[in-house]
């Protein structure tokens, strides 16, 4: 995922106008990219600190319906999907496999995001981690970026809770600045008037201790989401 536009920041003023970001995965690397003039550049049109690159002049980038599979508009959300030089072959006597995350010779990244006019690529979320509270899809990583843009808030981690009325509901585990006083209701309103408030977490669980992550970082949110689908067959859930 992009880096946060805070750290991002801070680094730019500790190191100088040395970062780069690369933005792909194994099946498919690299597919776009932003030095220090485009990253921290003013655009109209476009966010570049929120942006995690613009397509590479060998690759190319579209985003596409996750259900038809055909390219959507500039500015609408939808799959990520590329293709490049470094992109896979397929996978490993798995045609199943690759059959399920190639499309036309694109790598579909199981990524959802945006393009802008510019070219700029945003990355909203992962497909398999949305929220769909009372049929609107609530991506996690919108919350959690808000939610991290607090000055207490080291980090946060955003998934689907059960909701009798709404189906799935989303709840935030956030890390704390223990030395910080944090009030969640003001939180929750943080992302409400970001967001808007059918997006706002309903249930905020705030501690200073980091997040569940795996060996190589990743957050673990399903860790954190399992106790409160205990007793449930599914692991998302309708209203």
């Amino acid at each position: 995922a992009p880096i946060s536009e805070d750290t991002a920041t801070r680094a730019h003023k500790t190191f100088g106008n040395v970062l780069h970001q690369l933005y792909g995965q194994t099946e498919a690397l690299p597919l776009a990219t932003m030095g220090p003039n485009d990253w921290f550049a003013t655009v109209e049109g476009s966010q570049p600190l929120r942006a995690a690159g613009r397509p590479l002049p060998f690759s190319e980038l579209k985003i596409l319906d996750p259900e038809t599979h055909e390219p959507l508009p500039i500015g609408e959300e939808g799959e990520i999907a590329g293709r490049c030089d470094g992109q896979m072959l397929g996978f490993w006597d798995n045609p199943e496999g690759t059959a399920q995350r190639t499309h036309n010779g694109m790598v579909l990244t199981g990524d959802i995001g945006r393009l802008d006019s510019n070219g700029y690529l945003y990355m909203v979320d992962r497909m398999d981690d949305m929220i769909i509270s009372g049929g609107f899809n609530i991506h996690p990583a919108e919350l959690e970026n808000v939610l991290a843009s607090h000055p207490a808030v080291i980090e946060a981690a955003v998934f689907g809770i059960p909701s009798e009325k709404w189906g799935e509901t989303p709840c935030a585990h956030v890390c704390i600045d223990g030395s910080i006083d944090v009030d969640t209701e003001k939180l929750i309103a943080l992302c409400a008037d970001a967001l808007g408030s059918y997006k706002k977490p309903g249930h905020i669980v705030v501690s200073t201790d980091p997040l569940p992550k795996s060996p190589v970082g990743k957050l673990l949110r399903k860790v954190l989401r399992e106790p409160y689908w205990e007793g449930h067959d599914r692991r998302i859930s309708g209203n």
